[in-house]
């Protein structure tokens, strides 16, 4: 491990997702290199969406054979991947999960990597969760060092977040900044997206009340004014 360098976003989540195959579709894995694209630009499970091309995730599969985080096999007529990474780096199965998941969906709190993990891993409680993704953060620099770390709260969240560090140090200020990257590896709005959704929401939450305030006569402004019916005293 301690000779590992980081791992480009594009390379994790293809490891990411040959972790993932393994565990939830078993009789099609290992995986086709079509396969592993579908399996990287997925629109769910996935964050950010990416758009990885083949030659894109061949380079990957490449360098992370050389990395023996992958092994390639022959199936029939076509060439076949998955992964190794819990030879490579010496850890167990819960460890490989939580590494796999913050791969695929960025940072999580311990909370939602429990429930992300159902298909993969069932951990007893959220606990149990914290006290594995402690022992990531804590790994020893003989053993190559931590693999995860929890990030300070950021401001209006309720729990901090955990991020995986086989892709390099991370900060705060580094995940903002790459909300939006514009690499060819990838289309990365999801952050937009859900804006637009919350939008669309609100927009017809306003039309449904703006119908019935006119349904009952009432003015949609909420009670500031006398009703609709009402008669002026005298």
């Amino acid at each position: 491990m301690t000779d590992l360098r980081p791992l480009t976003p594009i390379e994790a989540r293809v490891l990411g997702t040959l972790m993932e195959k393994a565990r939830t579709v078993p009789d099609t894995y290992p995986l086709s290199l079509n396969l592993v694209v579908t399996g990287c630009n997925q629109k769910t499970s996935r964050d950010p969406v990416m758009n990885v091309s083949d030659a894109q995730a061949q380079e990957a599969l490449d360098e992370l054979r050389r990395l023996s985080l992958v092994i390639e096999s022959q199936g029939g007529r076509v060439t076949k991947y998955e992964h190794n990474l819990q030879r490579r780096l010496g850890v167990p199965e819960q460890l490989a999960v939580l590494l796999g998941l913050l791969m695929l969906r960025g940072p999580q709190t311990a909370a939602e990597l429990r429930l992300n993990a159902e298909r993969w891993y069932r951990f007893a409680d959220i606990s149990s969760v914290e006290g594995f993704l402690n022992e990531l953060a804590e790994r020893t620099e003989d053993k190559g060092g931590p693999l995860a770390r929890l990030l300070p709260r950021a401001p209006g969240e309720r729990e901090a977040r955990w991020v995986q560090l086989l892709c390099g140090p991370v900060t705060i200020e580094s995940i903002a900044a790459g909300a939006h990257p514009t690499s060819a590896g990838g289309t990365f709005d999801s952050q937009s997206e859900r804006i637009a959704r919350l939008e669309a929401e609100l927009a017809a939450l306003s039309a449904t009340v703006a119908r019935l305030c006119a349904e009952l006569g009432v003015s949609p402004d909420g009670p500031t004014g006398a009703p609709a019916h009402a008669t002026t005293a005298r």
